[in-house]
């Protein structure tokens, strides 16, 4: 007789949350909706849901859970975050950023939002002189503090079933190898040569395209975003 792994549904659901946290990233993705159907019965474990993650890590599979419980049982939530916490992950900045809303905005899958932020961040990352213009040049990226870029990644991975971020766009660079012309309709920023339109016919859902966002102001060109995801912090993390 053959024997393999238990069938989802025979699982209880300590079994499906071990099997979810440690599993191969194809298994994870296997699970991602039975965990959603799950979602009563993992939050009435608490805050033992999410004891096997590290909240200074970016395991997206404890984003998913979080997202779960925003979704379905939005009350398993205050035992896991206090009123004054910024999220669940970590958040750390080395000016001083509040990044509590960006995390909420992933959360809560509120995308375009998430975006706005990340946005408005990364020029405030770069100086008066980005914030004043309301765009970065390429040439700030290289004096940019690493810990604020890896935070801003760290979040859009682990809430995105790790698929959008700074990591997922150059895994995808990576695989086209280093083809700027061939990442931008793999990632929904460009369509039939025409560059998508902001923001109406970007896709501002988990269903968005791998590596969608964060969207680096794609008319600045490739040098700014090139500049981006070859900052040293951002390749360390790869």
């Amino acid at each position: 007789m053959l024997s393999g792994p238990s069938p989802v549904n025979n699982l209880s659901v300590d079994q499906l949350l071990e099997r979810f946290s440690s599993g191969s990233t194809r298994q994870r993705l296997s699970l991602i909706k039975p965990v959603e159907e799950r979602a009563e019965e993992l939050a009435a474990l608490g805050s033992a849901a999410l004891a096997s993650f590290d909240p200074e890590g970016d395991d997206w599979a404890a984003g998913w859970i979080l997202q779960v419980f925003q979704r379905h049982q939005p009350q398993a939530l205050t035992s896991l975050l206090s009123s004054d916490s910024s999220g669940w992950f970590a958040t750390p900045s080395a000016v001083g950023i509040d990044y509590g809303a960006l995390q909420r905005d992933l959360l809560e899958e509120r995308l375009e939002e998430a975006d706005r932020f990340t946005s408005a961040t990364l020029r405030k990352l770069a100086g008066p002189g980005a914030e004043q213009r309301g765009y970065v040049y390429f040439s700030e990226v290289a004096a940019i503090d690493g810990l604020d870029l890896v935070t801003l990644d760290r979040l859009w991975t682990a809430y995105s079933q790790g698929r959008f971020g700074f990591t997922a766009q150059a895994r995808l660079l990576n695989a086209l190898d280093g083809r700027y012309h061939s990442l931008w309709p793999r990632i929904g920023w460009k369509q039939e040569a025409n560059w998508t339109r902001y923001p109406g016919s970007f896709t501002w859902s988990l269903l968005a395209p791998e590596g969608h966002m964060p969207l680096i102001n794609q008319l600045r060109g490739v040098r700014l975003m090139d500049a981006v995801l070859n900052h040293p912090s951002l390749v360390a993390r790869r």
